[in-house]
Parts: C-alpha cells; sequence; structure tokens
C-alpha cells in the first residue's frame, strides 16, 4: 500500500479520536472526574473489584499511571483497597458505595451524551465501521507481536 493511500487513513482515524477524546473528556469533566478516573470508576462498575493487573488491562491507563489514578478515586472515597481473597499478594480495587452511586450517576448519561454522534451513522455504516475498526487493530496488533518477538 503507498503512502499516499495510508496517510490520509491514518490522518482521518487521528482526527476522530482526537474529535471523540476531546468531546468525551468535556462531558465527564463535567461530573467533576478526570478522563482516567472516569475510566476507573465505570471498569470497576457492576464488578465486585478488579485486582491492579485486571484494571491496567481494562482501562486506557499506563500501569505507571495507575496508581496514582487510584490513590486520588481513594483519597475522594470513590474507591478502596483489599486483600486479594485468592491471592494475598494481589490487591483488589472496588468501588465503594459512594463511588457506586458516582458510576450510576455519570455512566448512563455518558453514553446518552455520546449517543447521537453514532447515531448519526446508519445502522450498517456503524457495524461496517465496527468491523473494519477491528480489523485494523488486530492487524496493528499483529505488526505489534512480531516487533516484540524481534527483540
Amino acid at each position: 500500500m503507498s503512502k499516499a493511500i495510508v496517510v490520509p487513513v491514518i490522518r482521518e482515524l487521528a482526527r476522530c479520536y482526537q474529535a471523540f477524546q476531546h468531546a468525551s473528556d468535556a462531558h465527564i469533566r463535567r461530573f467533576g472526574l478526570t478522563p482516567p478516573q472516569f475510566d476507573i470508576v465505570v471498569t470497576l462498575g457492576n464488578t465486585p473489584g478488579l485486582s491492579f493487573k485486571e484494571l491496567g488491562s481494562r482501562t486506557l491507563i499506563t500501569k505507571g499511571t495507575l496508581t496514582g489514578v487510584v490513590d486520588r478515586l481513594e483519597a475522594r472515597g470513590l474507591v478502596e483497597r483489599m486483600n486479594c481473597p485468592e491471592d494475598g499478594r494481589s490487591t483488589l480495587v472496588r468501588l465503594t458505595p459512594e463511588g457506586d452511586r458516582v458510576f450510576r450517576e455519570v455512566f448512563e448519561p455518558h453514553l446518552a451524551f455520546l449517543a447521537p454522534a453514532f447515531e448519526s451513522m446508519p445502522e450498517c455504516g456503524r457495524k461496517e465501521l465496527e468491523k473494519r475498526l477491528k480489523q485494523l487493530r488486530e492487524a496493528l496488533e499483529k505488526r505489534s507481536d512480531e516487533l516484540d518477538k524481534r527483540d
């Protein structure tokens, strides 16, 4: 594939992600949360808690940032740490009752805020977009895995 084909697609993908992130982040901040805090709260919502490893793999937060974000949520009384019953070496992070209240207060309204942008596309277009994005993600993951094997 030539540069003339790849560059416009990469540019549009990046612009789309930036537009999504800008709109999403601005809405999240109205609830008094940072985007990483929101990511943790909604990831923990409707779970009995997750280990740091699970939380890191399910969120978009880097390992180095995760502890600090959890610390700030804990200071606000939204999450708590506890020893993992199955593995004493692991720590679980779970929502407190206040954290669960915040989850219920922000998750559905945030989805409702984003929905009109996605609904502006016909259903067949959304399904096709999802399919194509999945293919692109898998192809990029494969390329990344190939590099990892070389190292």
